[in-house]
């Protein structure tokens, strides 16, 4: 069922998108921006009407800050698991970052740790309680994903070997996974690669997981606003988020057009979280950039020279990873690291290194041409696994947070575990480290980008070697 949009869109103008914003140094990310120039928003058609601009003060049950999966998901789950009507603030349009930025890669994965990396950090017990967890927050997000119309690509996920080193590193986590975990992995040798699934310049076989789909995230987010909204949700766009403040045992959200008065705050803003929202989110998120295009179509021949057989959703070993896949209308998607600051963003550079990518791994399409380029920041953590919690006891302020780069999929989840913790539930088994204390600091945190140059010429010096 439609809802009819309760204030015209023109009540707040649309300004044009800002390519250089920065969530470390900004203010804020602007009122009623436009998108980013993604494939995903081109091809996604219009989106579903939204709620307008906050243009009078109100009160709401709950607020949730941000329109992406994670905020959409939480307003959902708490409509249809907890009967409470949440009313969601958006400072542009609806899913306007992460959320319409991403590759659409959906895996049984969150935060950027292995399987055998939570053995060794938390012990098996816990990690087999983790494990748990992504599995059925992937299990949630494959229902999703026949819930709405999002163009879903299933039947896994393939980690290629980019060195001949990797391989055997690929090998020992399949083997942790299928011994420990009773995640049926499978290798994949170089010369079935080659003939089976795609022909890579340079890699050596690869692992293959039984779980992963691609997605078409625009697609997936409107189906989340609608579903939302049908329910009840309140979500209003062009309403950027100025101050929360307590007042009692509440809340005042401020915005440019009122304020909001609410007793609970949910935080769902991802690689888009500033540094001034709260005090308990300050330093918490360290926002990378990640570049993106996407080719115009591949002509039967082009596919043929790159002997593509799967349109499953494909990263690298390298630290600096690429994310790529065959799209349903025959376009390559390929993505990777990017600047370090949004001032640089649009430096030509970081595409050259992106297309450059490419060429190496797909030489025959060394001149095709692009159609699409973006970038978008990702939320990663300090300690590279997210968080979905209450940082401080006694105040009805929650988050969901940290996914580094693997949120498509478990973003669902979060987005239900946190409607569990604002209706005063259990997010889940209280064991499970992402459930438990804040997200960390760091002490160098102000100095992070210099460490993130050094970083960034020692990880591509390092995934370059034999």
């Amino acid at each position: 069922m439609e809802v009819a949009r309760s204030l015209p869109p023109a009540a707040v103008p649309t300004q044009p998108y800002d390519p250089a914003y920065d969530p470390l140094v900004d203010r804020g990310p602007g009122r009623n921006r436009d998108y980013a120039p993604t494939y995903w928003v081109a091809s996604a058609g219009p989106p579903p009407p939204d709620d307008g601009p906050v243009l009078s003060d109100r009160d709401a049950d709950v607020v949730i800050v941000g329109s992406g999966f994670t905020g959409l998901a939480c307003a959902l789950f708490l409509a249809r698991e907890h009967g409470i009507k949440a009313t969601v603030l958006e400072a542009n349009r609806v899913a306007w970052g992460c959320s319409t930025r991403n590759g659409g890669q959906g895996q049984n994965a969150s935060g950027r740790l292995s399987r055998s990396q939570w053995i060794a950090r938390w012990g098996e017990e816990t990690a087999l309680k983790l494990h748990a967890e992504i599995r059925e927050g992937f299990d949630l997000f494959a229902d999703l994903t026949r819930e709405f119309a999002c163009d879903p690509q299933p039947g896994g996920h393939l980690y290629v070997a980019h060195r001949p080193r990797m391989f055997d590193k690929l090998a020992a986590e399949s083997e942790v996974c299928n011994r420990v975990f009773g995640y049926a992995t499978r290798m994949v040798p170089p010369d079935a690669l080659r003939r089976d699934w795609m022909a890579e310049e340079g890699a050596h076989g690869a692992l293959h997981e039984p779980l992963g789909i691609g997605v078409h995230p625009a697609k997936l987010a409107f189906g989340y606003l609608a579903a939302a909204r049908s329910a009840g949700v309140k979500v209003h766009t062009a309403s950027p988020v100025t101050a929360i403040e307590r007042d009692g045992a509440a809340f005042r959200v401020r915005t440019p057009g009122g304020t909001v008065r609410a007793r609970a705050v949910a935080i769902a803003t991802g690689g888009y979280t500033g540094q001034w929202l709260d005090p308990s989110l300050r330093n918490r998120i360290m926002p990378i950039l990640s570049n993106s295009v996407v080719t115009r179509p591949l002509t039967p021949d082009e596919i043929a020279s790159t002997n593509f057989r799967t349109r499953q959703v494909v990263t690298d070993t390298r630290t600096l990873r690429h994310y790529y896949r065959l799209l349903p209308d025959d376009r390559l998607q390929i993505g990777s690291r990017s600047a370090i600051t949004g001032a640089d963003a649009g430096n030509r550079k970081h595409l050259d290194l992106l297309l450059a990518g490419l060429r190496s791994k797909f030489p025959s399409l060394a001149r095709v041409e692009i159609d699409y380029s973006w970038w978008g920041w990702v939320d990663v953590s300090h300690d590279m696994m997210p968080r979905i919690v209450q940082p401080e006891p006694g105040r009805a302020m929650f988050y969901a947070l940290g996914y580094g780069g693997n949120g498509v999929s478990y973003s669902a989840q979060a987005g239900r575990r946190m409607a569990a913790l604002v209706a005063g539930k259990p997010a889940g088994e209280a064991s499970v480290p992402i459930f438990r204390g804040e997200l960390p600091s760091h002490v160098f945190a102000p100095f992070r980008r210099i460490g993130q140059r050094f970083l960034y010429w020692q990880y591509a010096r390092r995934d370059e070697q034999a």
